[in-house]
């Protein structure tokens, strides 16, 4: 079932990790097994946001010698950063397979990051400027508490609840999904994706990597593919109705826009708010209620509908 939901802000900063948060816990039923956010703070030039994972939670419970392989990995990693010239400027063990980096870094980052996803086990969540990509096991309370979501200020962002269907109960398969080479792109979806196999060999052969097996990174993968060649995020969430088969509505994030797109048959839900300051958007309106609690008008996007917001 699964439960999706975005915000944006068009003239200022707000606390979106709490608001985000907020309205993923309202949509708990919708997905108990993992949550996920996506969140755009203020990007520094030259600077680089890095969120990992070096195991998956439940490699936790291996014994005691998993804090040793652990740190090895880490220290492995650490080890790559310095062989490209990147400087770490802060970090942070978020939890004891979490970690997040300040860098500083003038090299080919793509580059980088492949060199980083040969060490075993690693998955690089998020590399960008303004992304901070966070997901792990439990509901959005549980994540936002041991990640310190709740006070993170920033203009936009998007996120899931996640019921596991079609693939494993684990980070690696949890919303939302990054991909490079396209600088602080992020997606959500809810629905299932019917050509996804064909469409990620496509990918595969244009020389994309995808982390998981869950067809919800085919669309991340695609549009950064699109973004990177020069295609406006607009047209790349237009041009998906028509290449991508299945039922659909999913969220799309950069580091100043947030899309939506919903496939012809429109049967994944999805509540749209809109006002001069700010626009919420969720599986289910009870969502945007929870940081609108005020009477609101809401509208149900239609079938093959395509929206842009801009920060």
């Amino acid at each position: 079932m699964c439960g999706i939901a975005g915000l944006i802000h068009k003239g200022k900063s707000s606390n979106v990790g709490g608001e985000m948060t907020a309205m993923l816990q309202a949509l708990k039923h919708r997905g108990p097994d993992s949550t996920g956010y996506a969140v755009y703070g203020e990007a520094s030039d030259g600077d680089y946001i890095m969120r990992i994972k070096v195991a998956e939670a439940e490699d936790m419970d291996r014994g005691r010698g998993i804090h040793a392989v652990l740190d090895e990995r880490i220290a492995e990693v650490e080890g790559i950063l310095d062989e490209h010239g990147a400087k770490i400027k802060s970090k942070e063990r978020v939890r004891p397979y979490a970690l997040r980096y300040v860098l500083s870094h003038s090299g080919d980052t793509g580059e980088m990051a492949e060199h980083i996803e040969e060490v075993d086990d690693v998955e690089i969540l998020s590399l960008g400027n303004g992304l901070e990509l966070i997901k792990d096991l439990g509901d959005a309370s549980v994540v936002a508490e041991a990640y310190g979501l709740n006070d993170f200020t920033g203009t936009h962002g998007i996120g899931h609840t996640r019921m596991a269907t079609e693939s494993d109960v684990d980070i690696k398969s949890a919303h939302p999904y990054w991909a490079f080479p396209y600088n602080d792109v992020s997606v959500v979806h809810n629905g299932q994706i019917t050509n996804y196999w064909i469409m990620r060999r496509e990918m595969e052969r244009k020389g994309h990597r995808f982390m998981s097996n869950c067809d919800s990174e085919l669309l991340a993968v695609y549009t950064a593919h699109n973004l990177a060649n020069g295609v406006e995020l607009e047209e790349s969430l237009r041009r998906s109705i028509d290449e991508i088969d299945g039922v659909f509505t999913y969220l799309v994030c950069t580091k100043d826009q947030l899309g939506m797109a919903k496939d012809t048959m429109a049967a994944k839900p999805l509540v749209l708010y809109e006002s001069d300051d700010l626009i919420a958007m969720a599986s289910e309106e009870v969502a945007i209620r929870a940081i609108l609690p005020h009477e609101i008008d809401t509208t149900d996007p239609y079938d093959e509908e395509v929206r842009v917001w801009q920060a």
